[in-house]
């Protein structure tokens, strides 16, 4: 990735989130990676296709927007047979005859002012495109923030899953440790029951921590829309946690960046301005029409004595014919069209101005997301910290004798719960981040697929 916001997507996994959650890979396992993972969603994903077909029409509307400018060409054939009584001019009286006749021609015609009706199609097309294009920059964007978070809620549990599993060795170490004691008459049979109880409990943790694992699988994989039948391991970066926690610019220059790079504010601009030259189409039924029409062709008629060719030689002709259009009164059309194009420029410019106001909330507020998940992560680490000397502490007190069993319990939950904490505020903070990256606009959605 050659940008720095995917790699924070990551950003809180440590090298050991994996040590020991690998599981024997089958000959048929598939392994993606994050960057795999976001090749896979651009080229499957629904919603994007979609978007990509509607670009690809806003291409097509500029090239017809275009083409209006041109010359239309006509080439027309018409054969009839006339049955009935006429005048014969070489023998002077009335006959009954069928008379067979082919006229061919060739015709074009070109608009030279339509009160600048093809000018502004052709603008309100070409924003048009513009406005498609970065709606399917956006589209991109929304795509590899939703593979981001999937793969970060899957890390999480993975986590998560890590944590109960130390916890359950722990726990199934101290009840050996306990069984040896009531061996020994150093404690009661009550101690060793209560442990087992604690190892059950602990092993039940880690079932539903594998539970929630397999789960955050399956939501990647619906993301994703693989083989449900596949098997398949998902892998993200081992990066450092702290590289997210960086300060952040301030609030006004990351509202600024915002207001600048959104695709989907710059989208609605682009509306705006496509609806404002629609009035501009909508009013050019006011003004005269001025239009040039050619025309060259030929004849021929059994009626005549002479052949086809020398017919065709002696009919053939053309013409040129300049028109002018005046619109005196259209029943009040162009009015009504106007005023719906003005309105349909006015509905643009709530979107534009209700679009602008959404993005700075949603950058105010993850800005704020993010610092508040700054200070929860350093929090947590020494949450954690003082849990673990707590419980080191607890543990050689219960070794001499000197604190119970159920003192020690809690020591232990109080140190799984610091844990867990932590991975949840590493979590978060990554996401935040990426959360900024992708109100601000500066998710990269292409650099995977150099």
């Amino acid at each position: 990735m050659s940008r720095r916001a995917l790699p924070l997507f990551v950003a809180f996994v440590v090298c050991a989130a994996f040590a020991g959650l690998r599981p024997a890979k089958a000959q048929d396992t598939r392994i993606i990676t994050f960057d795999e993972a976001v090749r896979i969603a651009l080229e499957q994903n629904a919603t994007l296709r979609q978007t990509e077909n509607a670009t690809e029409a806003s291409r097509v509307a500029v090239e017809q927007a275009r083409a209006r400018f041109l010359p239309d060409l006509s080439l027309s054939t018409r054969g009839t047979r006339s049955f009935g009584r006429t005048f014969s001019e070489s023998e002077g009286r009335i006959v009954d005859r069928s008379t067979d006749t082919v006229n061919v021609g060739a015709s074009s015609s070109v608009t030279l002012f339509d009160g600048f009706a093809n000018v502004a199609s052709l603008r309100e097309a070409r924003f048009g495109e513009a406005a498609s294009t970065l709606d399917l920059e956006r589209t991109r964007e929304t795509v590899v923030f939703t593979v981001a978070a999937n793969f970060l809620a899957l890390v999480q549990q993975q986590e998560q899953l890590r944590v109960q599993r130390e916890n359950l060795a722990a726990e199934s170490a101290l009840e050996r440790e306990i069984a040896s004691y009531v061996e020994a008459g150093a404690r009661t049979i009550a101690d060793r029951y209560q442990q087992q109880a604690n190892v059950a409990s602990a092993r039940l943790a880690v079932v539903e921590g594998e539970r929630a694992a397999r789960l955050a699988e399956v939501d990647l994989m619906e993301t994703l829309q693989l083989d449900p039948a596949g098997v398949y391991q998902f892998e993200a970066a081992p990066l450092a946690a702290e590289a997210a926690a960086g300060e952040l610019p301030a609030l006004e220059s990351t509202l600024t960046s915002a207001y600048a790079s959104r695709a989907d504010l710059r989208a609605a601009e682009s509306r705006v301005k496509a609806a404002e030259q629609a009035v501009r189409v909508a009013g050019s039924g006011r003004w005269p029409a001025v239009s040039l029409t050619t025309g060259y062709g030929t004849s021929y008629t059994s009626a005549s004595d002479f052949d086809i060719s020398d017919q065709f030689d002696q009919r053939r002709g053309g013409s040129v014919s300049l028109g002018f259009s005046i619109p005196l009164y259209d029943r009040g059309s162009t009015r009504a069209a106007t005023r719906r194009a003005e309105l349909d420029a006015d509905d643009a410019r709530i979107v534009f101005d209700s679009r602008r106001k959404e993005v700075g909330l949603d950058v105010r507020r993850a800005h704020l997301d993010y610092r508040a998940a700054r200070e929860q992560f350093s929090a947590a680490g020494a949450q954690l910290e003082a849990a673990q000397l707590a419980l080191e502490a607890m543990q050689q007190r219960y070794e001499a004798g000197a604190a119970t069993l159920v003192e020690l319990s809690q020591a232990r939950a109080s140190h799984v719960e610091a844990a867990s904490t932590l991975v949840g505020a590493r979590y978060n903070l990554a996401f935040q981040r990426t959360l900024i990256d992708y109100y601000t606009g500066q998710l990269d959605s292409g650099s995977t697929l150099d």
